[in-house]
Order: structure tokens, then sequence, then C-alpha cells
């Protein structure tokens, strides 16, 4: 199909606007004139592109992300299939590039390089040397995953400096996950060939990083936000800076996507054009993506916006087809298979019970809007020798139950998801996405849980005797109902979990993050509490 748009045309190769019309002939960009006569005002400009995005976490299926996408003028990602990977193992990932070739949408998909992300946990899979090689043979994959075993770069294991080498063979870039860490430590991280970060929780230590060599992804997701630390690189480093989410839920993403960071960053003043280089034309380049950026030849991946302030998505179109216009997507839900691997029994009550050893223990705190978590001491409450969640400071137990394998839950405690009455679980739990679950009391948890184990993956809600569930019955961790359907389902248990007394902004999110154990400082696996900063196995139980 022919046909020619006219407007405002956004040249960020020539770092330009001007007045034209753009000829589109079977998908690709055959002319673009200027001419200063035309009086539409849209502006017309390439597609937006997530640079690091795990389109699991959406709880979708690349076609009903795509479809949600769309609409926020989001044409590709960059997309790291690590979570169905821990999974369903390679299997998993030949899923996501298969379900996503359904679809118009341009996936540009990685190879896990950390399946499990550590050994301190179970997982449902395995990738090894020869399976991560198989991945990086293929066509669809361009980059090796987030390489988020940074001790094991630092000491040079032999499995981790193998899989950096196999990107080297292949000419695949590796992306990196290596919070905190600054200094020489740094300089060896990336030294190993690491081209990425999107973990920087402060700018002195993205900017140290980029002098090293390194490229920053500024987050914005529904759990983790760095936009306001990080957004001031572009003043000194449009270059090396590009725009991802990482992780966004169903809700949050139909609300707004990379355009949302547009729109702030244009609005914080920082030129149109530079900002939109830093999401479209950075990334293309590091990953070396076929997707059009709006030049004479290209794949006609493009958007049309109201203004450049308030950068409102009136269409966009990829090679050439309209797919979503006025906030409507136009892409269309298929059929798929829901792969699973689930082994687990139902709770009792005693399986929750825990022997007080001491009057201490150690508590996780949860940080809004952070992956990090803080150490805390509390006393414990304890009831007919069992230590128990305390509402009234806020302590609440939690557990983590591997879903692979029929064992018993690990127990620990956390401060600030705030539960006065009730109990909230989920299957999406990074990286291995075993069972996990808070909640004011035993029971509850216990009941929250076994709604899961009954459906195999979901989200849960126990609220005063109500019961609330969104089903994921791909994996555990994906739904495979329309987008906007399950946007509206997990918006319903969002808010109900929220009339508990959680004040977090993202609870399930959140939640689904106090099981990962590369970041610091103390989460909880399957198998035990955790401290993230000497790598190792702590106690719940401590003296002060």
């Amino acid at each position: 199909m022919d046909y020619t748009l006219k407007g405002n045309i956004v040249d960020i190769i020539s770092q330009k606007i001007f007045k034209g019309s753009i000829l589109v002939k079977d998908g690709v960009i055959k002319e673009i004139i200027a001419d200063d006569s035309i009086i539409e005002t849209d502006y017309i400009l390439p597609g937006l592109i997530d640079a690091h995005i795990h389109i699991e976490s959406s709880m979708l299926t690349p076609v009903e992300f795509a479809k949600a996408a769309v609409v926020n003028g989001t044409v590709a990602t960059v997309s790291d299939p690590h979570e169905i990977a821990n999974v369903l193992g390679i299997d998993g990932v030949k899923f996501m590039i298969a379900n996503g070739h359904k679809t118009s949408f341009k996936f540009f998909f990685g190879a896990p390089s950390c399946v499990p992300a550590t050994g301190f946990e179970s997982s449902g899979a395995l990738l090894g040397e020869k399976e991560t090689e198989e991945l990086l043979k293929m066509d669809e994959i361009y980059y090796l995953s987030e390489m988020m075993n940074f001790p094991g770069v630092l000491y040079e294991d032999h499995e981790v400096m193998s899989k950096l080498a196999l990107a080297k063979k292949y000419n695949k870039p590796v992306d990196g996950h290596a919070p905190g860490i600054t200094g020489s430590n740094a300089k060896k991280y990336i030294e190993a060939g690491i081209s990425t970060d999107h973990e920087c929780f402060g700018i002195e230590e993205a900017i140290e990083k980029i002098k090293y060599g390194m490229k920053v992804l500024i987050r914005e997701g529904s759990a983790a936000k760095n936009f306001e630390d990080l957004i001031d690189l572009l003043h000194d480093y449009p270059d090396k800076v590009m725009f991802c989410s990482d992780d966004k839920h169903p809700d949050d993403l139909i609300k707004g996507h990379i355009n949302d960071l547009v729109k702030r960053a244009i609005q914080k003043g920082f030129e149109p054009i530079k900002v939109l280089r830093t999401c479209i034309y950075n990334p293309i380049q590091h990953y070396k993506m076929n997707v059009g950026m709006l030049q004479k030849g290209d794949a006609a991946d493009m958007i049309v916006v109201d203004n450049l302030s308030d950068f409102n998505v009136l269409s966009t179109y990829i090679d050439g087809k309209l797919v979503a216009k006025n906030g409507k997507s136009l892409l269309t839900s298929v059929k798929d298979e829901t792969p699973n691997r689930f082994e687990v029994d139902k709770l009792e009550l005693s399986d929750l019970k825990i022997f007080p050893k001491t009057n201490k223990i150690n508590v996780i705190e949860a940080i809004e809007g952070q992956l990090i978590t803080s150490r805390l001491v509390f006393d414990a409450k304890t009831e007919d020798d069992n230590v128990v969640s305390n509402p009234k400071d806020d302590v609440l137990k939690m557990i983590v139950l591997n879903r692979y394998k029929k064992s018993k839950p690990s127990i620990g405690f956390i401060k600030n998801f705030g539960i006065k009455n009730g109990a909230i679980a989920s299957t999406v739990a990074h990286d291995s996405h075993n069972i996990i679950a808070v909640g004011s009391d035993d029971e509850n948890i216990m009941k929250a849980v076994n709604l899961l184990i009954e459906s195999k993956g979901g989200i849960s809600l126990i609220k005063n005797g109500e019961q609330y569930h969104l089903p994921l019955p791909v994996g555990g961790i994906m739904s495979d109902k329309d987008a906007f359907h399950v946007a509206k389902a997990y918006e319903q248990i969002d808010r109900k979990t929220k009339e508990t007394g959680c004040s977090l902004k993202a609870p399930f999110m959140t939640l689904s993050f106090m099981a990962l154990l590369v970041i610091p400082e103390l989460k909880l696996s399957d198998k035990g509490l955790f401290d993230g900063n000497t790598f190792q196995f702590t106690d719940l139980f401590c003296e002060q």
C-alpha cells in the first residue's frame, strides 16, 4: 500500500526538523521531500525503542505486549528472555522468539547469561556454555543478556568467562548488571567486554562507568525508577545513554512507555532531537537493530505525535503498516501454547511455623522505587513457639517456596509492605520464579499460596476473607489473555492490595524482586535468607 504523510519531519540523523512529506511504498520510505508550504502541524519521527526489558514482567506474551506497546509509540524492544529461561530453559527462549514472530512488532532477543542467576536458589532450568552457544549462533539472538554474576566476572569464573568469549566469537554485545560496582572492580568488569548497565544507583556511578567505556541505560520501570537520578547524563554524555523500562507491569504499560520518558526529558529542557537519539539511534547502533530511522530506504517504522512538548502519540507504523491510532491498538491476538513447569504440593499451616532461636530477627527493608534493600533488626513476635507477623510494627512474614520440586518453604520477615489483614502471593519472583508471598498472618499466606498452586501460576490476594486471582499459565509468569484484559485484572488486584494498608506503588513488582539475590542487601531465596553483600546465606535470627 502506498501513501504519503505530511507534517514536521524529525530527522535524528541530520539532527534537524523541517516541514515536508514522506512517501511510503511497500513498507519502505521511498522519498522524503522538504516543503515549507506544508500546513500540517503534527510531527513525524522514528518509532521508539526500549533498550532493555523483560517482556515476561508485563505478564504478557510478546504478541500481547506488542498490542499495548504500539499505542505508546514503541516499535521495537531489546528483550532479555531471562525470566522464561529460568522456568523452561532454551525452550522458553525459543517460545518467546516464535511468539514474537506472530506480530509485526520488532523484538530483538538476547541469550540469557545467568540461568540460574546464582547457585543459591532453585530454578526450572540451566543454561550452560552449550546452550548459550546454541542461542548465540541464532540470527534471532542479538546479544548476550545481562551478566548478573559480576563476582564471577571479577574472579574470572571459568563458565562466566567462557560465555563472554562466546559473545565475542559471534560478534554480539554483552549487557551488564553491576549495581553499585565502582572503581577498579567496575573497570575490570567493563574490560571483560561488558558494554551496558541499567543498574546504576546514582549519577557518579554512571559517569564512572561511562568513562571506563560503558553505555548507561536510564531505567524507569514499575518498581525501579532511576530517571530523576540519571537524566542529567544527557547534558554531557548523550551518545552514551539509552532509555529502558527493564520491568513494566501491564497496567503501567498501557498508560505509557518510553514515550513518557521522552516527554519528561523534553519538559526538563533537553533538546528533543538529543532525547530522541538516546531512545532510537543509540540502541539501533549498539545492537545493530534492523529498525527504520526515518531515512530514505528505511523500513517505515515511525510515529506521529501532536507536538514535541505534550508528546501525545497519535499513530504508530511498523514496516509502513498502521498498528495504532488515537490510543487504539490495531494489532490482533493469536492463539498459542501455554508451556509451564510446576511441581509442588499445597501448603499446610505447619509448613509456615518457625521456632524462635533468639528474640531478635534480621528483617528485609523494602525500599520504594528501588530493587536494593536494607537490613533491619527487630524483636521477634512469637505465638505458641512460632515466630509470626507483626502488623503493628509492619514486620511481616515472607516465604519463598520452590515450585519445581516438592519441598518446604524458606521463611523470612520484611518491612514496608504494610498489609494489615491479608496476604499476597506471586509466581513472578525474579529470577527463578518460585512462589513468593507476604502477609499479616500464616493462614492468609497459606491461602494466597495455595490459590497459585491450584492454578499453576499467577498472582493472588487474600483480603478480609475475599480472594482475588490473576492466572498466569504461560510459564507461571505470563497470561495468554488479551493485554488490556490482563491490565484491567491486574489493576483491580493491585488496587485491592493497597486497601489492605499497603502503601507501595507497585506491591507485586516490589515483592517479585525480594528473591533477587544479585541485588543487595538482604533477600530471600527458596533455600534461605541471603546476604547480597557477602554473597552467602545468613541466619534469620541474631543476637543484637
